[in-house]
């Protein structure tokens, strides 16, 4: 994991310099395992993140804005309880592991002064986030509660005693020496990075991988000197925090990672780098969870859709002979005379062929041959009228499934919020049923969609639609007459509006961009975008939520860029 014990190091550098003394003003709890406190400090509110989530466990300031439930979690009550209004006395790191102590003096109900510890170990799927009482080391609570049968180790809840994480025998990486690098690695055992990460406490695979690449050829002399100079800038926290974007796979880091190949993005500090790394990812491996029911159940759909188009074109192939019954029936009359009852078949010319070729008509013997003439014209009226059907089935399937795959688009760049907005339209829409409540349903009063908000780089606001809730909100109410509206051409995706009604190239360019980002080419290159008046777009009758028609328009060829888009978007 690349939030080592020197990630958490700076994350604390950078913490301790912006907090220290601050006032705790508020404290949320946006989800199950993360935290959101509202600092006050040196003139200004600060928001910090603690997160105790088994995949992306993490501690730092953050720009970012959440969502808070209307009701608190039992945690959260109990920190506000304890720490709100409460001054950051210290922030310091245990050791050089990920473990994260806050220490913070309140006032209890009589006005007497009471310490109490918050405590973060960023430890994977242990990660955990715990209040004590540091005087009895007695935890008062916990945002994760771990029972005896869960860990033989230690178990975590109120009124446990505290016991950290055990000990791993490593050195402190901070005052390590060359000495201690020759003393500690055998270099004839190879596999010297992860020696390293095995001796050094603090130090991630993708740091040791660094310092060996920084050794060159890694020997007795140059893995010393290398280890060293990567660890120089960090002893006195001169931090360069960049991420690194290949193929496959993000980077980041506290110092530059010269032994990976890839885009390179640098920050101008360690929590801005783990913004960016951290709030989308997080934000989709929530959906994730909370929408595995839903996403399964609209890929169940769309392939049942796919399954009923495929048995359409196939009768519509069958009906196809309805013109091959007419001709039939019209010889069979034409030819009356030779026919006789018990026939089972005749052979007529086809006056229909340009050669004049005879063709053979299967006859039914009990019938008369013009009873034979009528039951060829009666099975071509119903081929007929089975096509018509057929077509508008078809039409209706077809539709089905482009709303179906829009539902899908709009899942990936999904956030809870914008997930139970999906929901919400799917029981609206019939797809889903409503739970019974024995209480009786009340009205819920109408609440706005929240749109996303960006500003282009010549200062002009465009916002983004990101489920067909939203997007209805922003095309069909909110955005005025000659507003510009947005679109990926043919392709699922979200409705983008600028609003402005003579925006400049740059800012047209930049909202195009957005559009094709949230859409499913967000991943392709020189994806068409259309984008006209909002005169221009319109909501036919009886058609699926998020869907409308749209003319006069002009067509940009724009590449996504993730990048862009998060720089673009509003704090």
């Amino acid at each position: 994991m690349s939030f080592d014990g020197v990630m958490t190091r700076a994350v604390i550098h950078e913490c301790a310099e912006q907090l220290a003394n601050g006032r705790i003003s508020k404290i949320y709890q946006p989800y199950k395992t993360e935290l959101i406190f509202t600092i006050r400090a040196n003139g200004q509110n600060h928001s910090l993140l603690l997160s105790a989530n088994a995949n992306f466990a993490r501690a730092h300031l953050t720009a970012e804005k959440y969502d808070n439930p209307s009701v608190p979690p039992m945690f959260c009550m109990l920190l506000r309880k304890h720490l709100e209004g409460g001054i950051i006395r210290s922030i310091k790191q245990d050791q050089l592991d990920r473990i994260i102590h806050l220490d913070i003096t309140n006032k209890d109900e009589l006005g007497d002064e009471k310490e109490r510890r918050l405590i973060i170990e960023i430890m994977g799927r242990h990660s955990n986030i715990m209040l004590i009482d540091p005087e009895t080391q007695v935890i008062i609570d916990s945002i994760k509660h771990v029972r005896l049968d869960q860990s033989s180790y230690r178990t975590v809840g109120p009124g446990q005693v505290y016991k950290r994480p055990p000990e791993q025998l490593k050195m402190d990486l901070t005052a390590a020496t060359e000495d201690d690098v020759l003393k500690r690695i055998d270099f004839n055992a190879g596999k010297l990075a992860g020696q390293l990460v095995d001796q050094f406490a603090g130090l991630s695979p993708l740091l040791s991988n660094e310092i060996v690449f920084q050794a060159g050829m890694a020997n007795r002399e140059t893995l010393p000197k290398a280890f060293m100079s990567v660890l120089a800038p960090i002893l006195r926290h001169d931090y360069q925090p960049e991420m690194v974007i290949t193929d496959k796979k993000e980077y980041f880091s506290s110092i530059p990672l010269t032994h990976v190949e890839g885009k390179r993005l640098s920050f101008p500090s360690i929590s801005a780098l783990l913004d960016r790394y951290f709030y989308g990812k997080a934000e989709r491996d929530r959906v994730r969870q909370q929408a595995f029911d839903l996403e399964r159940f609209l890929r169940n759909e769309w392939q049942k859709n796919k399954r009923k188009l495929k048995k359409l074109r196939k009768t519509l192939t069958d009906a196809d002979q309805a013109a091959v019954y007419q001709k039939s029936g019209e010889l069979l009359t034409a030819n009356l005379y030779q026919i006789k009852k018990g026939d089972s078949s005749v052979d007529v010319i086809d006056y229909y062929a340009e050669d004049g070729q005879t063709m053979t008509i299967e006859l039914d013997p009990r019938k008369s041959p013009s009873d034979n003439a009528q039951a060829y014209f009666k099975r071509y009226n119903k081929a007929k009228k089975s096509i018509l059907a057929v077509q508008q089935q078809l039409t209706l399937t077809e539709k089905e499934m482009d709303y179906l795959d829009g539902l899908l688009q709009q899942m990936d760049s999904a956030s809870p919020r914008d997930l139970q907005e999906i929901r919400e339209e799917l029981m609206e829409e019939g797809y889903i049923k409503r739970k019974q409540s024995k209480k009786p349903h009340k009205k819920k009063k109408e609440v706005k969609p929240q749109l996303e908000r960006y500003v282009s780089t010549t200062g002009l606001e465009f916002l983004v639609g990101k489920n067909n809730t939203q997007n209805e909100y922003l095309t069909n109410r909110m955005a005025r007459q000659d507003e510009i509206w947005f679109h990926t051409k043919d392709i699922p995706g979200s409705h983008v509006v600028i609003r402005s009604t003579e925006p400049d190239e740059q800012t047209i360019k930049e909202a195009a961009t957005v559009a094709a980002f949230f859409s499913k080419a967000r991943l392709s290159s020189s994806v068409p975008v259309d984008y006209t008046r909002i005169r221009h777009v319109k909501k036919p009758n009886g058609a699926k939520p998020g869907y409308v028609t749209y003319d006069s328009q002009t067509t940009v060829f724009v590449t996504p860029d993730e990048d862009q888009v998060m720089s673009l978007r509003a704090k």
